[in-house]
């Protein structure tokens, strides 16, 4: 199943603009999606026999904001994974076609992975406290970031990590860079790990539920400047998450998973429209303060959701 692609303002204007450039007055050709995949397998082998991770997901997605919702163990982090190519032995990947901007990531050899990794596409982690590390001072971390993938110098690094704790946000850049990993608040903790993501200005974010660990008001605050650096910088981001009211809101499309499977993909607007049995259990089951009952439905699965389409 592929999903179809939606064209962003930012991305149709630099289409019109390459046409403009190019002097022809032939109609708008759609650009090349940022990321293709086609057939996704993902399969974990243990002493229990082998576990289907992912079965058979396929998509295709420009520069825009994709949603990837479901219940824990249905895939989503290991289909963000799959992408960078983190999967580790015992996990065996697999796919008819996984392309980059033009980049095979099924084929390419690990330097290209390296170059990729960081640059092109970048990761945010669920919880900050591991992904951080806790020897090592904020701001260096950030710097690190930066010129791994940029040849300057230490203090042109420092500036630039500088500007991005501004761009998420901090009040007091000087101090969180200086400031230990531990020093930090939850909600502070996410936005340095943004800041870190974005500072080489990747094509491609994925976001593996960044707000997990978060209050509610801190969540909302994260999710505006996520939503402030990617439009302004108009690149793709794979938003992972288990709030649907919160993915509806954030995102352009919505692909709901169970077991490792697509069931549907909708429009993000249209989330609460959806037809297939599965996405409307997950609504069903939500809690909501304009609509009170006194029970929350029970969601039935049906072992047909796992059958090859």
């Amino acid at each position: 199943m592929t999903t179809d692609r939606q064209e962003t303002p930012a991305a149709l204007a630099e289409h019109t603009q390459e046409d403009k450039g190019a002097g022809t007055a032939t109609d708008a050709q759609a650009p090349r999606p940022l990321l293709e995949i086609e057939d996704l397998r993902v399969d974990f082998h243990g002493r229990r026999g082998i576990t289907h991770a992912v079965r058979g997901l396929s998509l295709s997605m420009g520069r825009e904001k994709i949603g990837i919702v479901g219940e824990s163990g249905s895939g989503k982090s290991v289909t963000g994974r799959s992408i960078l190519r983190l999967i580790r032995p015992p996990g065996v990947v697999r796919a008819r076609r996984m392309v980059f901007d033009g980049i095979d990531l099924l084929s390419a050899d690990e330097r290209t992975m390296r170059a990729i990794r960081g640059d092109r596409i970048a990761m945010i982690m669920q919880d900050p406290k591991f992904s951080l590390n806790p020897v090592m001072r904020v701001g260096d971390q950030i710097a690190e970031a930066f010129r791994v993938h940029r040849r300057v110098s230490r203090r042109e690094a420092k500036e630039r990590a500088l500007e991005m704790l501004k761009a998420v946000r901090i009040r007091d850049p000087e101090r969180v860079y200086h400031a230990w990993p531990h020093e930090l608040s939850g909600g502070m903790g996410q936005r340095v790990m943004i800041a870190m993501m974005l500072i080489p200005e990747p094509d491609l974010l994925i976001a593996d539920e960044p707000t997990s660990a978060l209050d509610v008001t801190v969540a909302m605050q994260v999710l505006a400047i996520m939503d402030d650096l990617v439009s302004s910088r108009g690149m793709g981001l794979m938003f992972i998450s288990h709030d649907l009211d919160l993915v509806a809101s954030f995102c352009d499309r919505v692909i709901i998973m169970y077991a490792g499977r697509v069931m549907e993909v909708i429009e993000a607007k249209r989330l609460h429209e959806a037809q297939h049995p599965y996405t409307r259990g997950l609504l069903a089951s939500l809690p909501r303060i304009d609509e009170p009952r006194e029970w929350l439905q029970t969601l039935k699965r049906d072992p047909a959701w796992l059958e090859e389409a």
